[in-house]
C-alpha cells in the first residue's frame, strides 16, 4: 500500500474507519472485527480510526486487546469531545480541564502510552478554539500525542487553531456526493499544508452499489433517520448510484473502488478511512488505491454527482445545525 502525508504524518493512503465494529450499523460480529483489523495490518494499511464515543468506549478497547502486540505496525487516531448525557442526549464538551483526563482514559483503553492523531471530534460551541487547541497542545509537549487534528470543522476554525498549534489533519465527510468541503475547508487545507481525512468516503455504503431498500432499515442504524437514505430522496439517489455501477463495471472495478480513487485524485494529503467490519469489503476498499483515473473521468464523476444531483440533506436539522460549517 502506497503513503502519503497528512501534514509531517506518514499514512497508508487509505485507511480503515473502525466506527461499525462497535456501534450504528447494526451489530458486529467480534471474532470478523478482529479477522478485519489483521487483515487490514497484514496488507499494508498503516492507520486505523476511532474515538472514545464509539460504543461508548468499546471501539478504543477492541483495538487495544485486538492489536496490543502490534501498534508500532500502524499510525492510531481518535478523537474526543461528543458526549452522552444520562437522558441520552448527545452533547460537546472541549473544556480545556477535560482535555487531558479524556486522552488519558483513551491512552487505557487503546493499551498504548502514546496517540499518532488526536482529534476535537466537534467542535464545542460554547469554547473558544484556542483554548481547546491549547490544551491540546500541553498532551504533545507531555509525550501523550504526536499530532493533532480537527473534525468537522469550518476554514475559518481551523485557521485559528492553526495559529495556536499546528494542525495535523481535518476529518470531515467528503465523498462523490457529499462535496461541502471542496468550497473551503481542502483549499484552507492545502494552502496551511494540513492534510484531509475524508470519513463515510463511500457514502455509509450507498456508493457501494450494495444498497436497494430504503425502508428497510435494522433497529439502531443511523441511516434510518437521514433524509438522504429513505424514500424518494433513496431511489433518486440510487438511481445516481447504477450509473456509477456501470462506469466502474466498464472499467473492470467495483463502484466502492471507483469512489474512492476518485477521492484520491483530488490531490496528495487525502487519506480516505472507508469503515467496516467484515475482510471482504476491506479487500475491496484497498483495491481503489491501485486505479488512476484520468481527469477526463474524475470531470465525468463530478458532474454525475454534482451536488444539485444529490436528494436529501446530509443530516436530519438538528444534526446537521451541530456541524461548525463556513
Amino acid at each position: 500500500m502506497r503513503s502519503t502525508r497528512l501534514g509531517s504524518l506518514e499514512v497508508s493512503v487509505i485507511g480503515l474507519g473502525c466506527m461499525s465494529m462497535s456501534q450504528s450499523y447494526g451489530p458486529a460480529d467480534p471474532a470478523e472485527s478482529e479477522r478485519t483489523l489483521h487483515r487490514a495490518l497484514d496488507l499494508g494499511v498503516t492507520f486505523l480510526d476511532t474515538a472514545n464515543a464509539y460504543g461508548l468506549g468499546h471501539n478504543e478497547e477492541l483495538l487495544g486487546r485486538v492489536l496490543a502486540g502490534r501498534r508500532h505496525e500502524f499510525r492510531l487516531a481518535t478523537k474526543f469531545g461528543i458526549v452522552k448525557f444520562p437522558d441520552g442526549r448527545r452533547g460537546v464538551d472541549g473544556h480545556p480541564d477535560q482535555v487531558a483526563a479524556r486522552c488519558e482514559e483513551s491512552l487505557a483503553r487503546l493499551r498504548t502510552d502514546y496517540i499518532d492523531l488526536y482529534y476535537l471530534h466537534r467542535l464545542d460551541p460554547k469554547v473558544p478554539i484556542e483554548d481547546t487547541v491549547g490544551a491540546m497542545a500541553r498532551l504533545v509537549e507531555a509525550g501523550k500525542v504526536r499530532h493533532l487534528g480537527l473534525s468537522e470543522i469550518s476554514s475559518k476554525t481551523l485557521r485559528r487553531a492553526h495559529a495556536v498549534h499546528p494542525i495535523t489533519a481535518v476529518q470531515s465527510e467528503y465523498s462523490l456526493w457529499t462535496r461541502d468541503p471542496e468550497a473551503h475547508v481542502l483549499p484552507a487545507c492545502l494552502e496551511l499544508g494540513v492534510g484531509f481525512v475524508p470519513f463515510s468516503p463511500v457514502g455509509r455504503a450507498m456508493l457501494t452499489g450494495r444498497l436497494n431498500d430504503g425502508g428497510a432499515w435494522p433497529k439502531h442504524d443511523l441511516r434510518a433517520d437521514m433524509p438522504r437514505f429513505v424514500g424518494e430522496n433513496f431511489t433518486r439517489n440510487r438511481a445516481l448510484v447504477a450509473e456509477l455501477e456501470a462506469f466502474a463495471a466498464a472499467r473492470g472495478h467495483t463502484a466502492a473502488q471507483i469512489a474512492l480513487a476518485w477521492l484520491l485524485a483530488k490531490g496528495e494529503g487525502i487519506a480516505p478511512i472507508p469503515g467496516t467490519k467484515r475482510v471482504s469489503y476491506l479487500e475491496e476498499d484497498l483495491g481503489g488505491a491501485d486505479i488512476a483515473l484520468g481527469a477526463d473521468e474524475v470531470a465525468r464523476l463530478d458532474a454525475l454527482f454534482a451536488p444539485a444531483n444529490i436528494a436529501g440533506e446530509r443530516y436530519p436539522p438538528a444534526l446537521q445545525a451541530s456541524i461548525d460549517s463556513d
